[in-house]
């Protein structure tokens, strides 16, 4: 065997079990999962009923479903927003000026980013807790207990208070992302900038921002994903969908309808809803942001 073919050899060798491992596992699931949303199918003895497109109508003749997709939306504008400002502000504030104690201020500001969401929900769901809870406790000691109130229990701020969580978990991650972002800068651009009486402010809009632009369309796309899947571990532990499903969210009814309601053809439906939702909000955020880099 020639040196050229045992090459060839070894990198079949090499790639062939990864992709067998990626048929099996993701592609052929996924396309089940396509296939069978056009059928009736409540469990796995039952012989699924075909019956078109008729999940996917039903899908927005129900209130349940309509109002899960709205609280999604709501999570979806409101957290990556949040999430990647802070993220940016922690970043340009950590890196360019001379604070002391950075390494700590990092590691605070990280380690939630390490922590599993389920001891996220389970430590927020303490601190929203309506009697022992540390925000209300620490209202309370401030005199403002007139504003303490059940956080997650009540319909105009349950929604807010997962996208506390949400935002709290994830803004370190984005954080140090930004900060590798703005360590390539080079100082000569802002002290150029500082010699001309530019503030630090208009730096960090004139400088930070554009020279960041590309990595902020990346995280604008993985933060928005990241809504989608993290959501549904925290709904579930925190709120389970209440009050009276004004938390519910697009993936925590999905699991509903499979697992619950053994629907798994609507919830198959749901799915590839949502897949088909992720895609094309990553396209339009994709294409918007790069016509604002324009």
């Amino acid at each position: 065997m020639t040196l050229k073919a045992r090459r060839r050899f070894f990198m079949a060798a090499c790639l062939i079990p990864g992709l067998v491992m990626f048929i099996l596992f993701k592609l052929y699931p996924a396309m089940q999962v396509f296939y069978k949303s056009f059928f009736l199918w409540t469990g796995i003895g039952d012989k699924p009923k075909f019956i078109g497109i008729k999940n996917f109508v039903d899908m927005f003749h129900d209130d349940v479903f309509l109002l899960s997709l709205r609280n999604t939306g709501f999570l979806i504008i409101i957290v990556p927003i949040f999430t990647l400002l802070i993220a940016l502000v922690n970043a340009s504030i950590l890196t360019r000026t001379k604070l002391k104690e950075k390494g700590l201020y990092r590691t605070l500001f990280f380690f939630p980013s390490i922590l599993s969401f389920v001891v996220i929900a389970i430590l927020w769901s303490f601190i929203y807790h309506p009697t022992i809870g540390f925000l209300n406790s620490g209202l309370e000691m401030l005199g403002l207990g007139d504003y303490a109130m059940a956080w997650l229990g009540d319909s105009r701020t349950v929604l807010w208070a997962l996208a506390v969580t949400l935002i709290w978990q994830a803004a370190g991650y984005y954080m140090v992302i930004y900060m590798a972002g703005i360590d390539s800068i080079s100082p000569d651009l802002y002290e150029a900038a500082s010699i001309d009486g530019a503030t630090p402010f208009k730096q960090f809009i004139h400088i930070t921002i554009p020279m960041l632009w590309e990595i902020i369309r990346i995280t604008i796309i993985f933060s928005i994903n990241g809504v989608l899947t993290i959501s549904f571990v925290i709904v579930t532990i925190m709120t389970a969908g209440g009050p009276d499903r004004h938390s519910e969210v697009v993936m925590t009814y999905l699991y509903q309808q499979a697992f619950t309601n053994s629907n798994f053809g609507y919830a198959m439906a749901i799915g590839v809803f949502v897949f088909l939702f992720s895609v094309i909000l990553s396209l339009i955020s994709n294409k918007l942001t790069e016509r604002g880099s324009n």
